[in-house]
């Protein structure tokens, strides 16, 4: 089966094949996509966003378009940086940059002020038809400093306690058995087997 990606991120692409993992899922990036005019992300919610996103790039593609909007909530800034994460420090910002403000604004806050989840919001669509709109989501704490060299985004400071390990820290398939992506992508795949085509088709 291949789906293809709309997103720019090669770390999510990489994230996504790495997820694909051995699904006999071909994940690639629509045929030539930076062509295809820019789907604005501006509305106040993940749901709306992926939706909006999948929809939008179906409409130049006939095979099955996979979008998702992420981010990081974090409770003690009222929700933030939220569906503004990637926005978080400016339009042209790094992720260094981004983990470097949320470190900033959160350099007073101590234990449950540190509390933070991540949400991964996935759909798919083929043909300006949405297919399935699925979520999920993981808990953690806002680690005082970076720490580890994998993963992207806030990966280096999203700390899950359990393990006293960071996203970036783990190793790519236990980071994936965490993640907000990662349980959302597991969601797709359900939806588009064999098994939910026979309960539900």
């Amino acid at each position: 089966m291949k789906l293809f990606l709309a997103s720019s991120n090669p770390g999510k692409l990489r994230e996504y094949r790495e997820l694909a993992g051995d699904a006999a899922v071909d994940l690639e990036l629509p045929p030539a996509f930076r062509d295809i005019p820019l789907f604005e992300e501006n509305a106040p919610t993940f749901a709306e966003n992926s939706a909006g996103k999948a929809l939008h790039y179906s409409q130049f593609c006939d095979d099955l378009i996979l979008a998702d909007d992420s981010g990081l909530v974090v409770p003690s800034l009222g929700g933030a940086p939220g569906v503004f994460s990637a926005r978080y420090a400016g339009p042209d910002a790094t992720d260094a940059d981004r983990t470097r403000k949320l470190l900033r604004e959160m350099e007073q806050m101590k234990a449950n002020e540190r509390r933070a989840h991540f949400v991964c919001v996935t759909s798919i669509a083929r043909r300006s038809r949405a297919i399935a709109v699925v979520s999920g989501s993981a808990e953690g704490v806002i680690a005082t400093q970076p720490r580890g060299d994998g993963g992207f985004g806030y990966d280096p400071v999203f700390l899950i306690e359990s393990r006293g390990l960071t996203y970036a820290e783990l190793p790519p398939a236990e980071k994936h058995s965490y993640s907000h992506r990662g349980k959302a992508f597991r969601k797709i795949l359900y939806v588009l087997s064999p098994a939910f085509a026979a309960t539900f088709g």
